[in-house]
């Protein structure tokens, strides 16, 4: 059956670990890992306590009855659902939304990430203090299995791009597998319903100056891989590209104006130059023939000459200068919007905390 969640306070003296499957056609291999991630976290209770939320994003085959079959067979596991797909992202913060745990850890049901990160995690941030924490597979340390060539050169390239936008140290900023500090996530309001989720976390964390760890992983596609054709995936590449360059948009809007405006400036200078090479060839052949003429008639004479010099000179001005101020504009807007996120956000998470200190006190 669906479990009706309530954010209570937990009452254990040992942490409560959230861990967060969003899970979409996963029937081939949803009851098997389910079980593989309980006995694991079963073997973890003398350190912690577990609630393990499966949600089901509007499946269209069994994986929501198996969902409920093993919330009745296991006391830690809860399922939310999603009428229809709303996608992974939506997935998360519906699931985010209804932890208790003092730390949520959100992972993929292929388990293409060892379970035993779990536990990994969650000790990473203790030691660091971080408020999120990241499995990275391409850090020193980690290491990819059975992944296809492409899919492992897009991640490559996708997490290099994402890591010079963001100015970050992190290796890995695509990945869903992560820890997060229970209250701070739970504070945090997040905009995208997709694969952007996984970077707007980070956008959003460095914008209030929270700590970001990583820690090395181990990545292989080989359990799910077993599957073959049973398991759909609820990945598409040519989106998940998408995604990744609009998740660079966001962590630095200003390149995206400022690089172009800077290579169609450049052009732009050629260009003039040539334009007005023509005009003064021109200027000087008709006062060569009258040296009372007009300027107005050399300037015909060189756009009659070559036409396309002149439309290119103000054609690229034109777009170099606009894409110049809209880079400008984005800065600016940037640094507005992130200033009105750090004060709403730190606002709201100390409100939380009253609240919750104060049903603590009750």
């Amino acid at each position: 059956m669906p479990v009706e969640f309530v954010n209570d306070m937990h009452s254990s003296t040992r942490p409560l670990v959230s861990v967060i499957f969003p899970v979409y056609n996963e029937e081939a291999l949803l009851r098997a890992h389910i079980c593989e991630v309980c006995a694991y976290t079963d073997s973890l209770t003398d350190r912690f306590d577990f609630e393990i939320l499966i949600v089901n994003d509007g499946s269209a085959d069994s994986t929501g009855q198996i969902a409920d079959e093993l919330a009745e067979e296991f006391e830690t596991v809860k399922v939310l659902h999603h009428p229809t797909n709303f996608g992974v992202g939506q997935a998360l913060k519906f699931g985010i939304a209804n932890t208790r745990g003092d730390y949520v850890v959100t992972m993929d049901v292929d388990l293409s990430y060892d379970v035993q990160h779990i536990d990994q995690l969650v000790d990473k941030m203790r030691d660091s203090h971080a408020k999120i924490v990241l499995a990275s597979p391409y850090m020193q340390g980690g290491s990819i299995s059975n992944v296809p060539t492409l899919r492992r050169v897009m991640s490559i390239l996708g997490n290099r791009f994402l890591r010079f936008f963001s100015s970050s140290n992190a290796s890995t900023i695509t990945s869903m597998v992560r820890a997060y500090d229970g209250r701070f996530v739970r504070a945090m309001d997040f905009r995208s319903t997709g694969l952007d989720l996984m970077p707007e976390t980070l956008y959003k964390a460095m914008v209030v100056r929270a700590e970001i760890a990583e820690m090395p992983a181990r990545l292989d596609w080989g359990p799910q891989l077993k599957y073959g054709e049973n398991r759909t995936s609820s990945m598409r590449l040519l989106k998940h590209v998408f995604s990744t360059i609009m998740s660079g948009f966001l962590f630095r809007p200003m390149f995206f104006f400022i690089i172009p405006g800077l290579l169609i400036s450049a052009f732009a200078i050629y260009a003039d130059i040539l334009m007005f090479g023509h005009f003064f060839d021109a200027l000087r052949d008709v006062r060569a023939e009258d040296e009372n003429a007009p300027v107005g008639r050399a300037l015909k004479r060189a756009y009659a000459f070559a036409p396309h010099a002149f439309v290119f000179a103000m054609l690229s001005t034109m777009m170099a200068i606009q894409l110049l101020g809209l880079g400008v504009l984005s800065m600016q807007n940037k640094r507005n919007y992130e200033e009105l996120y750090y004060l709403n956000t730190t606002k709201l998470h100390a409100l939380k905390e009253s609240v919750e200190s104060k049903r603590n006190d009750e």
